[in-house]
């Protein structure tokens, strides 16, 4: 499994720290001060993109309303066929979580 590359103390410090955030709000405190907007905009837009193509949109659609390349799309997509679940996991959650508020 390719999670296992990443393991780490200082990164389960990561995770643990966004674990221990308790809303949005906390959650754009954080971010501001530990990444720049470019990078919390990169992975705003591979989220984007993950739900996307999991709706069905095709790649020039994905490039025209997400500006994202076509090698993000297609990294996406892999990491969506090949991958370990992650994406899909956090897209059904807040889907289902989207649905429980309407």
């Amino acid at each position: 499994m390719q999670i296992d590359k990443l393991r780490g103390e200082h990164l389960d410090q990561l995770f643990e720290a966004i674990l221990s955030l308790e809303n949005v709000e906390e959650c754009y405190r954080f971010f501001d001060d530990i990444a720049t907007i470019s990078e919390i905009q990169s992975l705003t837009q591979r989220l984007q993109v993950a739900k996307m193509l999991r709706e069905g949109y095709t790649y020039n659609t994905i490039v025209k309303e997400s500006s994202a390349s076509t090698t993000t799309i297609s990294r996406v997509k892999r990491c969506l066929d090949y991958g370990n679940d992650g994406y899909q996991m956090v897209l059904d959650r807040t889907q289902t979580k989207e649905k429980d508020q309407e």
